[in-house]
């Protein structure tokens, strides 16, 4: 790795934050659309003949290690809320999905309570037994469907063939180590139901990793030849993002899935979120086809994309530049204290843009802090993109990246503090130039799967 790469890396570690400027939070009717129930049941049906060609994007490598974090900190340093977490966790033992994948006689002795809290942890995490601290989230059972146990690389495949039927394909960015196992999965989830699905892979691009410094501003040796670098977040999969073809891209957490019987509201919303995006694709190629002020005024009371105080500067030779780039439709769900990003206007050398807005790019003083608290509603990752023109040719995702978005990051490693920088985040600063439309959509197609406990709410059961 060259001298110069390092100083760059290490100017944006160590130099000023880049910092985003809010103007104010995206509210109702100002950003955020709501639709009555006859619209949406409209605009599922848009999707539904429209017969577009689709993939799920997913990302899909993070640790499943996460999801038994508060195990660890009990045994590490107990405390009131860490053992409620764990006595919640063995009392409800049977009623987790993974439970039926554990050998009988361990089983026994948690039925019986008389088990060893220690080496039943060990059992979990470690590679002797279940192995669930070196698996990805993807590959922990989640849900029970009769006498089957599936994980969410499975999952995500049978509820998205409801989305789309025939015309859905799935792709997973992973690592590769696992590909073998989760193709496993998917091929005995095809034999079970008699599915054929197109499924593709890919894995973040080494080359997009970020190097660590410690404290004193050096690069980390491994020893005599490398240094160490750390993966630069999921902004660095806009190269896979950009490889897919498809005319509209469903982007979704690994994670965000309901057991299959509840998963009928959240499948009629991503119908409904992609009827959006075919509508406004085909309003926005009228105006293209016969631009005025006028059309993009009534394009924009239709989908709030533009700030007003935007198109007032604008001409009619700006239109093009305007309409001619990727567009994104995201689901808003209430804001209910998540930790995460959230949809905001933004400044930025005098422009006003709509971005979703993580809380580390906020200043924690005075009046941005506190806009950033007002904000009604969250990002719960469900977006459709599509990243092709009128004439159906794909735009490079690259040129709508703000690359001055970056995010730096302080971890610990074996121990000792490291800093770093991610990329620009994948719905972030991945795309700050994209035209964006934020609609509200039902709480309960948010369900994501942080810790394993989360697998005892309601729409995890059958």
């Amino acid at each position: 790795m060259n001298s110069s790469h390092i100083e760059i890396q290490k100017a944006k570690v160590f130099g000023e934050q880049p910092e985003v400027k809010l103007v104010a939070p995206c509210k109702m009717g100002e950003g955020i659309i709501h639709f009555m129930q006859v619209q949406r049941d409209n605009l599922i049906q848009k999707f539904t003949q429209a017969n577009r060609e689709s993939t799920f994007f997913i990302p899909a490598s993070g640790s499943g290690s996460r999801m038994f974090h508060f195990l660890f900190e009990f045994l590490e340093r107990p405390n009131e809320e860490n053992r409620g977490q764990v006595e919640r966790f063995l009392n409800n033992m049977e009623d987790f999905a993974f439970f039926q994948k554990i050998p009988l006689e361990i089983r026994e002795k948690l039925k019986s309570h008389d088990v060893n809290l220690d080496e039943f942890v060990d059992f979990l995490l470690n590679n002797e037994g279940m192995a669930f601290g070196d698996l990805p989230k993807g590959l922990i059972p989640f849900h029970k469907i009769g006498p089957f146990v599936l994980n969410p690389f499975q999952e995500q495949i049978l509820q998205g063939i409801r989305v789309n039927e025939g015309n859905s394909a799935f792709h997973y960015s992973i690592k590769s180590a696992h590909e073998a196992a989760i193709r496993k999965g998917i091929n005995s989830t095809e034999e079970l139901s008699g599915g054929n699905y197109n499924v593709s892979f890919s894995v973040q691009n080494d080359e997009t990793n970020a190097i660590a410094f410690d404290e004193n501003q050096k690069p980390i040796p491994l020893d005599e030849t490398e240094i160490l670098t750390r993966p630069a977040g999921h902004g660095a999969l806009l190269e896979n993002l950009n490889a897919i073809e498809s005319d509209i891209i469903f982007i979704k957490n690994i994670d965000n899935l309901q057991h299959f019987s509840k998963s009928s509201l959240a499948i009629d919303t991503w119908k409904y979120l992609g009827g959006v995006a075919i509508w406004f694709e085909d309003e926005k190629n009228k105006v293209l086809k016969n631009p005025t002020i006028e059309g993009l005024i009534t394009l924009n009371k239709h989908f709030q994309f533009i700030a007003d105080s935007e198109i007032e500067k604008l001409k009619v030779e700006d239109i093009f530049k305007i309409l001619n780039k990727p567009f994104r439709v995201c689901g808003m769900v209430r804001n209910e204290g998540q930790p995460g990003g959230g949809p905001f206007w933004v400044e930025e050398n005098g422009e006003v843009t709509k971005q979703i807005v993580e809380k580390s790019q906020i200043s924690m003083r005075g009046e941005q802090y506190r806009l950033m608290v007002q904000s009604t509603y969250f990002n719960p990752v469900m977006i459709v993109a599509v990243n092709k023109d009128a004439k159906g040719k794909p735009f490079d995702l690259f040129e709508f990246r703000d690359e001055n978005k970056y995010f730096v990051v302080n971890k610990n490693f074996k121990g000792k503090d490291i800093y770093f920088s991610e990329l620009p985040g994948l719905w972030n600063g991945s795309m700050a130039h994209w035209n964006s439309i934020f609609v509200e959509i039902p709480s309960e197609t948010f369900s994501p799967v942080k810790t394993v406990l989360d697998l005892l709410d309601h729409s995890h059961k059958e």
